[in-house]
């Protein structure tokens, strides 16, 4: 664009921006406050992205298309302002135009709501996912939950984690468009009837009470794609709205009564489920939107359709489950195909198998959804009879692969021991099943799902998850997308294997001073966050030491802050001796009902108050914990962060993204043989990545074998010894020495009656502080160090998502593209 269209285009923003302020607001640029003028920013750039989102639904209907549904109970897409521009390949050309008249584009973002969609890794990759699909101009459809909370709003009091409401949607949301005419019922409880007297079952679904979903769209812009896809999030509502008899009464409560249990069903993330009514309540919220995408689906086929039949679906629609939550949705296909549109019995279930694939994420098995029996048949009566029949056909079948074998089959059963098991129907109801590592669909081959595989050898694929590398670079770490391209030029924003032309650059002195110039201001940045945010003043020259992901014990948050416990003691024991100043960094959210996560979140925080109270490791060590951890937070601290802690417990970690984040941005990782480390290892090369620990066959001999001895490890490893007894002696915690006395327990004698230690915290714990002296050490020798930064940066481009969609779409999806007119 030359400086006179430039002029004219920065010329065109303002006026729209300007008309936007009158016609919303009725003022000028003067009177606006940043709200105000965020509001107007946004819809001029909507209307962008609404051009480009209209033209690819008319190109897809006209080019008849197969379309992909993308069923997650999470997406995490973080503020959009800025990730459309940037999308729109316009970000500078606004930022330029609003300077002009002292806006600054950055600042206004800050007003964004985040929308509190979900929680981590799931929600984040999911939207990663929808942003390459738009890019390459796949059609597809994410759906999900228009939570009105999100998860929660975590704050530190008192060194404890407490939620408060995320209200997200408490001004508005910009971005979103409701569609009445696909609105949809959604019915629970009442009973079935079934009637043989014309010869074929016939079902009727009789007194059960309704819920009506009602879709906001949301678009997903791609990176300089000529189309937008859709987010479609369900919104609950009673076709009630209000009981005007008893409000007449004066029963004002009552009254609304009807309309709140309804629309509960839409209001948070993740309702705590150590309860019934908890139970019962995400599974209405699982069945409230798959039922509602499947209807939709089902519709937008048979209207985009109409000489097709119905027996031709998987020719036109591909449903994507991701992780177990949305498994209702193959049931809820088979009660369509049955009852809605008469199909016979196997035919439902041909159609079903070639339409459904599914992405198992954890092998956890807490994480692998089951369901009570007795709650399923009363709440979805119908969905309970389909279940069963699937699963006595499906226990049929596996009888004639294992004659005889009844505990076999019962762990592979749909429905056996009083439980539903979603994983179980999602592998036998899939005409594709993935992990998202290798190692991942290694474990889910040979131990997990081994039994299928042995059934359903080509089923099963292994697909590594990839991030949207572009906003991880273009928005969170600007400086270092522009000296990127720079040195190798703009086509690595287009392909990311294009960061392999970095290597050379590893050798050049220039660019890794330039490099490390970056990476300490982005350090700044991070510290002035922490002033502001915390009050807690950080050391720019120390090592920033960061792990940033969801609380859960396996992820071994609790091995880092006994290490910097054994650190802290080091400085005590030798206050003279040389130490590197360390700044470790942790963020994260434990789940509410999880009290051992959030004893851990506890813990952290005390020893970050012990280390800074103590005069004698002032300057040395410096822990901070940073709440409600988002992509708004991510952006600012992964592009600061130095190392990578990707410590969870070996074969524990399907695969991880926020170390495929961390990796571009530069970040050495220290971790384990897990999840994609393992890749990132073979990508990156042994000595640019620090790897300790057990492997994952060594983790599963010690369970297979009952092998591990905790108690000698504290008897025999002094120095080990010496820290663990900090949990319960006093020194830690003067006022109340048997605070952390679970946790205690837990290492050394026993977890709730099971296995001490089940993560191998103390058996890693000699290897994790070899690994951290070898970071120290690596530290210290800068050129080498920034070396490595810029080879890991150069080997990151596999882990794009662009790259992962393309491995989806080839082994599972098979949709074209949306071709554009030239």
């Amino acid at each position: 664009m030359n400086e006179l269209n430039r002029a004219e285009a920065k010329a065109r923003i303002l006026k729209e921006v300007e008309e936007k302020l009158h016609r919303s607001f009725g003022i000028t640029f003067d009177d606006a406050t940043p709200m105000q003028l965020y509001k107007a920013v946004a819809l001029t750039v909507r209307d962008e992205v609404m051009e480009r989102w209209t033209h690819g639904r008319e190109e897809r209907a006209e080019q008849k298309l197969k379309r992909l549904y993308y069923l997650s109970v999470e997406f995490l897409p973080g503020k959009m302002l800025v990730n459309h521009l940037l999308n729109l390949v316009e970000f500078d050309l606004y930022q330029e135009a609003l300077s002009e008249v002292g806006v600054n584009l950055m600042e206004l973002e800050a007003e964004e709501p985040e929308p509190g969609l979900g929680n981590g890794g799931l929600g984040r990759l999911a939207s990663c996912f929808m942003e390459s699909l738009a890019t390459l101009q796949l059609p597809a459809m994410g759906c999900s939950i228009r939570y009105e909370y999100g998860l929660f709003r975590q704050q530190i009091v008192d060194g404890q984690q407490v939620e408060a409401p995320d209200n997200w949607l408490e001004d508005g949301f910009i971005w979103e468009v409701p569609d009445y005419d696909d609105e949809m019922e959604i019915h629970f409880g009442g009973h079935i009837i079934e009637d043989w007297s014309e010869g074929y079952l016939k079902v009727r679904h009789e007194d059960y009470n309704t819920v009506l979903a009602l879709p906001y769209d949301v678009p997903v812009s791609g990176y300089d794609s000529d189309i937008a896809l859709s987010m479609r999030l369900w919104s609950a509502r009673s076709p009630r709205r209000i009981n005007m008899e008893q409000f007449s009464r004066g029963d004002y409560i009552k009254a609304s009564e009807e309309k709140e249990l309804a629309e509960a069903i839409s209001k948070v993330l993740y309702p705590d489920d150590n309860h019934l009514e908890g139970k019962e309540l995400r599974l209405k919220q699982h069945y409230f939107f798959t039922s509602a995408t499947i209807q939709y689906a089902v519709k937008d086929f048979k209207r985009r359709f109409p000489e097709l039949p119905i027996t031709r679906l998987a020719d036109k629609i591909a449903i994507h489950i991701n992780d177990t939550h949305p498994a209702l949705a193959i049931l809820e296909l088979m009660r369509v195909l049955l009852d809605q549109e008469g199909l016979p019995w196997e035919t439902a279930i041909a159609v079903c198998s070639k339409v459904f694939a599914y992405t198992n994420h954890t092998i956890m098995n807490e994480a692998l959804e089951t369901w009570s029996e007795d709650l399923f048949k009363v709440l979805l009566p119908r969905l309970y009879s389909i279940v069963q029949a699937i699963n006595q056909d499906f226990c049929e079948s596996l009888w004639k692969h294992y004659p005889g074998q009844f505990d076999r089959i019962a762990k592979m059963a749909i429905v056996s021991y009083g439980q539903i098991h979603m994983a179980n129907l999602a592998v036998a109801m899939s005409h594709a099943v993935n992990g998202v590592s290798k190692l991942h669909t290694r474990i889910l081959k040979q131990d997990l799902f081994a039994d299928f595989y042995r059934i359903y050898p080509g089923r099963f694929h292994a697909i590594t998850n990839g991030i949207s590398y572009r906003r991880w670079s273009l928005k969170a770490n600007p400086g270092l997308a522009h000296l990127i391209t720079e040195a190798i030029g703009p086509g690595w924003l287009r392909d990311a294997a294009e960061l392999e032309k970095l290597r050379p650059m590893a050798e050049d002195g220039a660019f890794l001073e330039k490099a490390a110039a970056i990476k300490k201001e982005n350090k700044v940045r991070l510290a002035h966050y922490v002033e502001k945010t915390q009050g807690i003043v950080l050391n720019p020259d120390s090592i920033y030491d960061v792990q940033a992901k969801r609380l859960h014990e396996y992820k071994r948050q609790l091995l880092n802050a006994l290490h910097i416990l054994y650190l802290y003691q080091q400085i005590k024991a030798n206050p003279e001796a040389d130490f590197t100043p360390r700044t470790f960094l942790f963020a994260a959210k434990a789940a509410p009902g999880y009290y051992r996560a959030k004893l851990i979140i506890s813990f952290i925080c005390q020893v970050a108050e012990l280390v800074h109270n103590d005069p004698d490791v002032k300057g040395r060590l410096k822990v901070v914990f940073l709440p409600n951890y988002n992509v708004s937070l991510a952006e600012v601290l992964i592009p600061a962060a130095e190392v990578s802690e990707q410590i969870s417990t070996a074969g524990k970690e399907a695969s991880g993204t926020s170390n495929m984040k961390f990796m571009l941005n530069g970040a050495i990782t220290l971790g384990t043989l897990d999840g994609a480390n393992v890749e990132m290892l073979d990508a990156v090369g042994e000595e640019n990545i620090i790897i300790f620990g057990m492997t994952p066959e060594e983790v599963q001999q010690a369970y297979r074998f009952n092998s591990y001895r905790q108690g000698e490890l504290y008897e025999e490893n002094l120095a080990l010894r010496r820290v663990l007894d900090m949990m319960v002696d006093g020194s830690l915690t003067p006022a109340n020495p048997h605070r952390f006395s679970e946790l205690y327990q837990a290492l050394l004698f026993s977890d709730n009656g099971g296995m001490a230690d089940p993560y191998f915290v103390l058996k890693d714990f000699d290897a994790y502080a070899a690994a951290q002296k070898k970071v120290e050490a690596l530290y210290g020798r800068p050129k080498v160090w920034q070396k490595k930064s810029v080879l890991n940066i150069a080997a990151s481009g596999v882990f794009s998502s662009d790259k992962t969609i393309r491995e989806y779409n080839r082994k599972v999806w098979h949709l074209s593209p949306v071709e554009s007119e030239e």
